[in-house]
């Protein structure tokens, strides 16, 4: 049998498919100006759906964890091409303890660490190059003003690759022991 000949054997007994009634079911919800329905996503059970700017419903958890894959991605990205490490101590266990700071606050467009709305990967390299990669340590002594940046004790516009010859704060020099002592 043909998808034909099943579609009118359905349509004369009266009878849709799953793919079908949703179908419908989006249809008439788009025609009625309706933003959000709930259906069974195959992931998350039963979840609230949004509609996309094509006009597709989406169910908004897995939208929420496509978004969060692809912003990690992008920053690992920004971290590989920024050196992989905090540009003061060294560290580069945990991506996710690394940070870009701005090395001149009036230059910046978007902060990288902020939510709201996605950007592109290029967009995204043009901003940071204008930063500096810290570890959550470093970006908080830094802020705090406790450390200062090795590009601007060196009167240089960016910073300085080798941290050997650096003078380092009192968390560098605890992270330092640490490593010496495993």
């Amino acid at each position: 049998m043909t998808r034909y000949a099943a579609k009118r054997a359905l349509e004369r007994a009266g009878l849709r498919t799953d793919r079908a009634v949703r179908i419908h079911a989006s249809r008439e919800a788009r025609a009625n100006g309706i933003a959000r329905v709930v259906r069974t996503c195959p992931k998350h059970g039963v979840a609230p759906f949004a509609r996309d700017a094509r006009g597709t419903y989406r169910c908004t958890r897995c939208s929420a964890e496509a978004v969060s894959k692809r912003r990690r991605r992008v920053k690992a990205i920004l971290i590989e091409e920024a050196g992989g490490r905090c540009g003061i101590c060294g560290y580069d266990r945990c991506v996710r303890a690394l940070a870009f700071h701005h090395l001149d606050p009036e230059t910046k467009t978007f902060g990288l660490a902020e939510g709201g709305l996605a950007r592109s990967l290029a967009e995204a390299r043009a901003e940071a190059v204008k930063c500096i990669l810290l570890c959550a340590n470093c970006h908080a002594e830094v802020e705090a003003g406790v450390t200062v940046l090795p590009r601007l004790k060196a009167g240089l516009n960016r910073p300085i690759p080798s941290l050997g010859s650096l003078p380092h704060s009192p968390v560098a020099q605890s992270v330092e022991r640490t490593a010496v002592n495993r």
